[in-house]
């Protein structure tokens, strides 16, 4: 058992502001710059060297619950191919996370996933409801995807 799972299980019962069943992650990764002179092994840009932390948090007692360093040109996206998900828990990210094929194998694993849109993403709009905006919300909308490699599981590398 490692030092995370105890932590983890001491906090598990503690609550973030929203009441959930199950547990709820934020992803997200940063940038550490290293000396190249004396960390000849992590070439980042021309003359520079990094790596790359990334960890996944679990809100309820801020534990991380997923931690790896990788070489700071490593994609935030190969993150999501180490993780297990949890059916039922839900997963917050930030907008480099989102590939559609990593989406759907969290919906798949029957766990849940919110993160922001980037600026390309092409959709059309099926329903609304009405939010509270002091809670910071802009809009609750259900959507279908529209632009290029959103239907029948094509993605960018070919068929899913």
């Amino acid at each position: 058992m490692s030092l995370i799972d105890v932590a983890r299980r001491l906090y598990a019962r503690d609550s973030f502001g929203v009441e959930l069943s199950t547990t709820a992650d934020a992803l997200d990764s940063t940038l550490i710059d290293l000396c190249l002179s004396l960390f000849p092994w992590a070439p980042f840009r021309h003359g520079h060297a990094a790596v790359k932390l990334h960890t996944m948090l679990d809100l309820r007692g801020s534990i991380p619950s997923f931690v790896h360093i990788s070489g700071g040109l490593t994609s935030d996206l190969a993150l999501l191919d180490q993780i297990t998900f949890e059916p039922g828990s839900f997963y917050i990210m930030a907008r480099g996370y989102v590939d559609f094929a990593r989406l759907y194998a969290i919906y798949n694993a029957h766990a849940f996933f919110v993160s922001r849109a980037k600026a390309n993403l092409r959709y059309r709009c099926v329903s609304s409801q009405p939010v509270d905006r002091a809670s910071g919300l802009r809009r609750e909308q259900r959507i279908v995807l529209t632009g290029l490699f959103t239907k029948y599981g094509i993605s960018a590398r070919g068929w899913r």
